[in-house]
């Protein structure tokens, strides 16, 4: 069994996160978390911080009480932070705030506060530091994240394709974009870790088709493969009906109907994995405590289809699905992304 403890190997990991971040001697640096976090992330963090000379402030809140129906992991969207008001303005002024809340803030009201607030972030995945130190911020991606996020600007439409039947489209103008390598530029207000995929929050009222999630790919909420074909039928946005008569259908009927939410069904971000040190393989070797799952949000060449909230679609929900998809084919407008899973171009 893996030990959660403070190695020094996964110091010096958060020591080169925070450094690419810009962090430097005197900086104020918030450690927000609750009281269901990893407490080995805030302890790595702090020990980071101090070697740089950093001045490190831990926030804790409680973790609040439960409500939704159903059990709920890696939305993105923690609620701790609600009703802190005076809390979020605070942890706005300093030079950066290090989210190891268990769910993570991207996808939160409060996020929107603190950006607006002139606020950074860089969120922590609730990972093993193992999976951390395997997927470490790197520089090199960024040229593939920048070049991602330029064609995304410049796109009209998204064409997604597959040999299973997968056959998507997908409005990209004025959507807003995503992306980054697993830290903060200078320029930039949030990030994460892992990282290393480029994507999309389709705008309403843009997206149609069909997904066909076949064995193999992945069910992230779930932290399990697909072990038999799904079929999501999509029309303007929404999953309106889940083919499949094996176990994966049914559970994600029986988890999506458990919420009695119609934004559970709605489209949250499109996108595909650009990082080569993501593997695939990797929920395998983990216990499901262990794993966030990010990590398979940014395998190389994967399709990243994930239904729930996005914000700039107004639309909210706790009931969150990120699906990476191999084999698929990706195209913006007439340019090839995505080759049958292969990164294609100045991407490969």
């Amino acid at each position: 069994m893996l030990q959660e403890r403070l190695e020094p190997k996964w110091i010096d990991c958060f020591e080169k996160s925070f450094t690419l971040s810009g962090v430097s001697e005197g900086h104020v640096v918030a450690i927000l978390s609750e009281t269901q976090s990893r407490p080995v992330l805030s302890d790595l963090a702090e020990h980071a911080l101090s070697r740089l000379g950093a001045k490190p402030v831990r926030v804790s809140v409680p973790s609040p009480p439960l409500r939704d129906p159903l059990p709920v992991r890696s939305t993105g969207a923690c609620y701790a932070l609600e009703g802190y008001e005076t809390l979020l303005s605070a942890l706005s002024d300093c030079d950066l705030i290090v989210d190891v809340t268990v769910e993570g803030l991207l996808h939160s009201k409060e996020l929107r506060k603190i950006i607006t607030n002139g606020g950074r972030l860089l969120m922590i995945s609730n990972e093993h530091p193992e999976v951390l130190e395997r997927c470490m911020p790197n520089s090199a991606l960024q040229g593939k994240v920048d070049k991602s996020l330029e064609l995304l600007k410049q796109a009209t439409v998204m064409t997604v394709t597959s040999a299973s039947g997968t056959n998507l489209h997908a409005e990209v103008k004025d959507a807003p974009c995503r992306g980054g390598a697993g830290y903060l530029n200078a320029e930039d207000n949030v990030a994460y870790w892992p990282a290393g995929l480029a994507l999309f929050f389709p705008l309403a009222n843009t997206v149609n088709g069909t997904v066909v999630l076949e064995p193999g790919d992945v069910n992230l909420t779930f932290k399990r493969y697909f072990e038999s074909r799904v079929t999501l039928h999509i029309e303007n946005d929404f999953v309106t009906s889940i083919e499949g008569n094996g176990l994966d259908a049914n559970l994600l009927r029986a988890y999506y109907e458990g919420w009695a939410d119609d934004d559970a069904y709605a489209i949250s971000h499109l996108g595909w994995g650009l990082n080569p040190s993501a593997r695939w393989e990797a929920l395998m070797m983990y216990d499901k405590q262990h794993v966030n799952g990010t990590e398979l949000r940014a395998l190389a060449g994967s399709f990243m289809i994930s239904t729930g909230a996005n914000e700039f679609a107004e639309r909210f929900t706790n009931c969150h699905f990120d699906f990476p998809m191999r084999n698929c084919s990706i195209k913006l407008d007439n340019y090839e992304v995505v080759k049958e899973g292969v990164l294609q171009g100045d991407l490969a």
